[in-house]
């Protein structure tokens, strides 16, 4: 064995989690992410950086579901106004038509839950929600979920800026405006963009253990909020207590 090698045997036996502190039962493996032209790149790959590393731990599968196997980028599906070029493209593994067994599906938000092709995206949200063990969505992503009418009756949080024109999406839900996350029943939705980390991390720890969330959160070197009414983007935005 080389040098190299055993280093990475040491770290790997280093972030096995004692028999303490394992669930007791079994835990989710096949997590699928929704993307869609214009997603927003930390609404998906935060969470999915902190899964990367719980795969270290657990056995863990990924799908990457789209409309098409084509690339997607996270540039807005609309003309820059400034003349801007930039984004970040991923493949797509599975389509919306052909998706994998699921157990978790992340659905992220961004600038292009406001196009209109983003109704396949709802369409597939809404088949899919009664085969799935968790459902978590990230900012805007939460005004899928809603369009798709999977929180109807549910108390569940978006983005903070986008609060009005976002909860106005959907009455039925019963939206939560100072939150950092909200579980309610197998969904979680976390507010805006990095929120989601703190929402993943609260996520990780209840199923899989608080201490696989916190190797997790030490690896990364991310100092997690742990408590879900912490929001000061609901003061910040003027939104209402209840």
């Amino acid at each position: 064995m080389s040098e190299l090698e055993k280093l990475v045997m040491l770290a790997l036996e280093s972030n096995k989690i004692s028999e303490e502190g394992r669930p007791k039962g079994p835990v989710p493996v096949n997590f699928g992410l929704v993307v869609f032209p214009g997603f927003q790149a930390l609404d998906a790959f935060g969470p999915l950086d902190a899964l990367n590393v719980l795969s270290l731990m657990f056995p863990l599968k990924l799908s990457i579901l789209a409309a098409t196997l084509d690339p997607v980028s996270t540039k807005a599906p609309y003309s820059s106004s400034i003349g801007s070029d930039f984004g970040q493209s991923i493949n797509p593994t599975h389509t919306f038509a052909a998706p994998p067994p699921l157990d978790v599906l992340l659905i992220p938000g961004g600038i292009g839950t406001l196009h209109p092709d983003i109704q396949g995206t709802i369409d597939f949200v809404a088949r899919v929600y009664p085969s799935l063990k968790y459902l978590i969505t990230v900012c805007t992503g939460a005004g899928i979920a809603a369009r798709a009418g999977v929180l109807d009756g549910k108390k569940a949080t978006t983005n903070k800026m986008q609060w009005w024109p976002e909860t106005a999406q959907r009455e039925e839900v019963k939206w939560v405006a100072h939150a950092r996350w909200v579980v309610d029943a197998n969904v979680w939705t976390s507010s805006g963009v990095s929120a989601g980390l703190d929402t993943i991390f609260a996520f990780i720890g209840a199923i899989y253990g608080e201490e696989a969330a916190e190797k997790v959160s030490n690896i990364l070197e991310y100092e997690r909020h742990k408590d879900p009414s912490w929001d000061p983007y609901a003061v910040l935005y003027n939104l209402p207590d209840a």
